[in-house]
């Protein structure tokens, strides 16, 4: 039986233990789960100091890239970054398949960011089961920016916006819900949407595809404090990742001026 990675090791960002606990954490064996449950305890005041941030999208829109982007921006601004990024998972062997890490290069390779795909298994939604504990050890390891990637656009998003503080939706230039396979109930969820790769030829038809979605975006009632914002971006050309940082900044002040993001975590 492995030895349990010590909380000292993880509050002091040593990585192999952080990635050794997750491990535990994923494990489904009774003898790993309560000494999980006891690390987890023991780590759970050293944590909820991040940004969360839940991002979704149609498939071929990106994400990867445009985590790659993003993250080395925010990193740029002096953050620690974590991606947890769910893997769809091969229902035979129950494992990641994708290595959405192979499509991070620079981001995989930086010391102020860590990567962890992890396997989505039966959990509902693509989120893995155990996403949540896996985001507190990551905020106990010091990592003051916690990405979770999801799987598709499925009908569980709903999954993942119950545990982040900001959720995205990384959408394709042209056509509307029925064609980018959006669910229904899924728009409710963002506090922002982005049309990503406007660029070159694309780039007008990924403006016409915003000013379709702000329209639609106006008619959701949103909440007091915020009305979700949908943009264009590139994250090949990196055009528009500054501002996307610097909105979710915005939100986080909104948000915790108002007392909606205390609010939210005690929901979480």
């Amino acid at each position: 039986m492995p030895l349990t990675p010590s909380a000292d090791a993880i509050l002091s960002g040593n990585r192999r233990a952080l990635a050794k606990a997750i491990t535990l954490i994923e494990s489904a064996r009774p003898q790993d789960r309560s000494r999980a449950q006891d690390l987890l305890n023991e780590l759970l005041p050293h944590t909820g100091n991040s940004l969360r941030i839940g991002i979704t999208g149609v498939p071929g829109v990106g994400k990867s890239t445009f985590i790659e982007s993003f993250g080395q921006h925010v990193i740029s601004q002096g953050h620690k970054l974590a991606v947890l990024a769910v893997d769809p998972s091969s229902p035979m062997a129950g494992g990641s398949i994708l290595g959405d890490k192979t499509r991070m290069e620079h981001l995989s390779r930086d010391p102020a960011a860590f990567i962890r795909p992890s396997p989505a298994g039966k959990a509902l939604g693509g989120v893995a089961l155990k996403t949540r504990e896996s985001m507190l050890l990551c905020e106990a390891a010091g990592f003051d920016v916690v990405l979770v990637e999801t799987v598709g656009v499925g009908q569980s998003e709903h999954q993942v916006g119950s545990m982040v503080d900001f959720f995205l939706i990384l959408l394709l230039p042209g056509g509307g819900d029925e064609l980018q396979g959006i669910k229904k109930g899924i728009l409710e969820l963002a506090d922002a949407i982005l049309i990503n790769k406007a660029d070159g030829e694309s780039e007008s038809l990924a403006r016409k595809t915003m000013l379709h979605y702000q329209s639609a975006m106006s008619l959701l009632s949103g909440n007091d404090f915020w009305k979700a914002e949908v943009h264009t971006c590139s994250a090949i050309e990196r055009k528009g990742i500054t501002d996307c940082w610097d909105m979710m900044a915005r939100f986080r002040e909104e948000a915790g001026n108002c007392g909606a993001l205390s609010q939210k975590r005690g929901d979480q």
